[in-house]
């Protein structure tokens, strides 16, 4: 995030780290933060799990993970691969040999678990499959998987555990001279990742893939990522991010982005500032949110959109985003275009003239002719 000298309260000092590729992805040493999510389809069900991806690359995702837990789902992997429109991180538990597989059928990156994978040797072969086929490596800790031996001597999963484990890994990676990885150490307590996750910014200046493991879903999934999420963020740890909910993948890039765009860290599409309405409201403030959210899914420009029910904030509101509508009396509002008052509009007619106004505006802002207003 650059500098702001005007609002200096708004600036994030990212931690620095070394840049990765996951495919045509950069990942970390300032690069954007790449959001991620995964299928959650049979992957033997090529049709299906390619249909998914797609979905999830048009709400914005740019990695997309996908389990490969048998030998069929390793031959999937070449046509899934191939016809995906971005890169494919496979992910790999118990069995090393289908991370060899799945180097050879095109994925970008390899996810591995510390907890699971096996012995040295087989992270060995899995590494070397990784150099042939120029493939990145993500080391994946997960508080609830962790190796036997770091259970014992701990106790219990807590951060030191967590951190131990990854830098066991990162050390094996490094002895083989591989560096193209990127590590997690994820958990579902909210606490324990986000103390896992201060400790081990602070020990290695590989990027790191944030996430709150099993969080939930949609509503609880939701709040603990962002609580757990835009907490590390807002200290300027992460690189890349998965938001884990039982849910559609394509809610999990939503939310995903969401978080990214409260904290300004990255824009794409229409941020949408709404009241939560009251009896001052002018016109019917939450269903004319819910329609526009659905009729501005198509818009992509980085962009701000401000529809207040009444004049106590909708003036000051509006003077901050591309498009805004106030609520006023007689079932008509007030229009505003670039933060400043522009025409009165009917209730009526209000969701499709913002719609208008919307597109025009993005039109002008991908012309070069105007820059997008600076509300976050």
């Amino acid at each position: 995030m650059s500098h702001n000298p005007v609002r200096p309260w708004r600036n994030i000092d990212r931690r620095e780290s070394r840049r990765i590729m996951v495919g045509n992805v950069p990942v970390g040493g300032g690069a954007p933060i790449s959001v991620q999510t995964m299928t959650n389809t049979i992957t033997t069900d090529v049709k299906g799990t390619l249909d998914q991806i797609i979905r999830a690359a048009e709400a914005g995702a740019d990695i997309v993970r996908v389990s490969v837990p048998d030998e069929a789902s390793a031959k999937a992997m070449k046509e899934i691969c191939r016809e995906s429109p971005v890169p494919i991180v496979a992910d790999i538990h118990f069995h090393y040999k289908r991370g060899i597989e799945a180097a050879e059928a095109g994925a970008a990156c390899l996810r591995i678990n510390p907890g699971n994978i096996g012995d040295e040797k087989r992270v060995a072969e899995v590494i070397k499959a990784a150099k042939d086929h120029n493939c990145s490596i993500r080391i994946g800790v997960n508080a609830g998987s962790l190796e036997k031996h770091l259970l014992e001597k701990y106790g219990e999963p807590c951060p030191d555990a967590m951190v131990e484990s990854g830098m066991d890994h990162i050390k094996i990676l490094q002895d083989h001279d591989f560096h193209e990885f990127k590590i997690s150490v994820k958990a579902s307590d909210v606490f324990m990742a986000a103390a896992a996750y201060q400790m081990l910014a602070e020990q290695t200046d590989a990027p790191i893939h944030l996430g709150i493991t099993e969080a939930g879903g949609l509503m609880s999934g939701t709040i603990k990522s962002a609580i757990g999420m835009g907490n590390l963020l807002w200290m300027g740890i992460g690189d890349t991010l998965r938001v884990s909910l039982s849910a559609d993948p394509v809610e999990e890039v939503k939310v995903g982005y969401e978080i990214l765009k409260g904290l300004g860290l990255r824009h794409r599409g229409v941020n949408i500032i709404s009241c939560p309405s009251c009896a001052r409201q002018g016109f019917d403030v939450i269903k004319t949110v819910e329609a526009l959210e659905k009729r501005l899914e198509h818009i992509k420009t980085p962009m701000s959109l401000s529809i207040i029910g009444c004049v106590v904030n909708g003036p000051g509101e509006a003077l901050m985003t591309d498009v805004g509508f106030t609520g006023g009396g007689a079932g008509s509002g007030m229009v505003y275009l670039a933060g400043k008052a522009s025409h009165k509009m009917s209730n009526a007619q209000m969701i499709d003239h913002i719609v208008e106004e919307v597109e025009k505006r993005a039109e002008a802002i991908e012309d070069g002719k105007v820059e997008a207003q600076a509300a976050e």
